[in-house]
């Protein structure tokens, strides 16, 4: 049982009632009729066990939405309920602040109706999120005291990445379609797979003439050509510690994985496959072998439950689990950091064996804090910031140089303008015939 703020104040007046009122006369006047009241709004108050509960709403969500999730309570006994109900979910589940409001709710149902609530969560971390318990206080007509009880109803949602480069997509589409030769005619050079004949228009490449064709025909005809499709596309996320860091309020981790989903969406359009192995010193994801408009799902589900772990990468066997996942000819982009320190005595080592059979793109979210404190000028902390900034920009130069002379494209990027400078990157080389 219960007692509601109502009962405390009629406990104080009661008290002050005794202590008017000589002896017994003014306990029993006074305990006497409360405590009738009590037991009367205890007994009228809606059973909370008996209640029935289901749940019903979202399944999943993207981070950084609403989702709505329902909560239909049947009241089967012969009195209504009129109660206070708390629906708990784990903290995350709610922007900071705002959980205490948000799970709380007053409810009413008559006698053998039922009534809907609905939970509004808006998460701040990818994953799945259970709900933990439903607590329902039901209170008496006179809101003296109240039944109290716990219902488990479980109920999981799954938050998914939040794929915030997708308003990207539509442009590098319609690259893609040019390059295909849906909007534009194509040139020789602006891709490796033989698509149509056609007249010759002056400013055409000579060598693509086709002299069989001309010959057959009055006029000189010339070939077309457009990027090779069926490519294959390996996405190599490195979960390791350095993808823990923060630049700004998003992990490098997650600005990756954003770079790889808009990637994957556009290479699918293209015609590619895209492959997905996550990795530090074991497999943390893999996706394998989806084709079509199976792939970017497949993508999403297995991105939702990846976490940086704060170990050092194994680079040596992520090269090795990166070989073993692209048997042949293939576009390999690895999303990991520039730091010169583990590239120098990590990845440097393992990019040969890479760059020797695939054509590989090393990807990597820069830090927009370091030009700024490149241009802090006029205070000794600002000078020493600057000259801070002005050697870790030169160590990255370097270290972005000795990646191209492996053969390695190199895309560094803040996080937000990372997924587009990678599908460019990959527009770029297909249009270059090198994919």
């Amino acid at each position: 049982m219960a007692l509601s703020g109502r009962t405390a104040l009629i406990a104080a007046l009661g008290a002050l009632i005794v202590g008017l009122l000589p002896g017994w006369h003014g306990v029993l006047a006074v305990c006497l009729p409360l405590l009738a009241a009590l037991l009367f709004d205890l007994a009228r108050a809606a059973p909370v066990r008996s209640l029935r509960l289901e749940r019903a709403g979202a399944t999943s969500v993207r981070l950084g939405d609403d989702a709505n999730v329902h909560l239909t309570i049947t009241n089967p006994s012969a009195r209504p309920l009129r109660a206070e109900l708390r629906d708990a979910w784990p903290p995350s589940s709610w922007r900071p602040g705002i959980s205490y409001a948000a799970a709380r709710h007053r409810l009413a149902a008559p006698a053998g109706e039922r009534r809907r609530l609905t939970t509004v969560l808006h998460p701040t971390r990818r994953g799945d999120h259970r709900a933990v318990r439903v607590t329902i206080r039901s209170h008496g007509p006179l809101g003296l005291a109240a039944r109290q009880g716990s219902h488990a109803v479980p109920w999981t949602l799954s938050v998914l990445p939040p794929f915030a480069s997708r308003k990207h997509l539509p442009a590098k589409l319609a690259r893609l379609r040019e390059l295909d030769g849906r909007t534009t005619l194509l040139t020789r050079g602006e891709g490796t797979e033989f698509d149509s004949i056609r007249a010759y228009v002056p400013g055409d490449d000579v060598r693509s003439i086709d002299w069989r064709a001309t010959a057959r025909q009055s006029s000189v005809a010339v070939r077309t050509w457009r990027p090779e499709r069926d490519r294959h596309l390996l996405l190599v996320l490195d979960s390791g510690r350095t993808s823990a860091g923060r630049v700004g309020d998003v992990p490098r981790l997650d600005a990756a994985m954003d770079a790889a989903l808009l990637l994957t969406a556009l290479a699918t359009r293209a015609g590619d496959r895209v492959d997905l192995l996550a990795f530090d010193r074991v497999t943390r994801a893999s996706v394998r072998g989806r084709t079509g408009g199976d792939t970017l799902p497949a993508m999403v589900q297995a991105m939702t439950h990846l976490e940086p772990e704060l170990i050092e990468t194994d680079t040596r066997a992520l090269a090795a689990a990166a070989l073993a996942g692209a048997p042949r000819r293939s576009f390999i982009v690895l999303f990991t950091g520039l730091d010169t320190a583990p590239v120098e005595s990590g990845l440097l080592p393992v990019l040969p064996r890479l760059t020797q059979r695939h054509t590989v793109l090393v990807a990597a979210v820069a830090d927009p804090r370091v030009a700024e404190m490149a241009r802090a000028r006029g205070t000794v902390p600002g000078v020493y910031e600057a000259a801070a900034a002005a050697r870790h920009q030169a160590e990255r130069r370097r270290t972005v140089e000795r990646l191209h002379r492996l053969g390695v494209t190199v895309v560094e990027a803040a996080p937000e303008e990372l997924p587009p400078a990678v599908a460019d990157a990959y527009l770029a080389l297909k249009a270059a015939g090198r994919l």
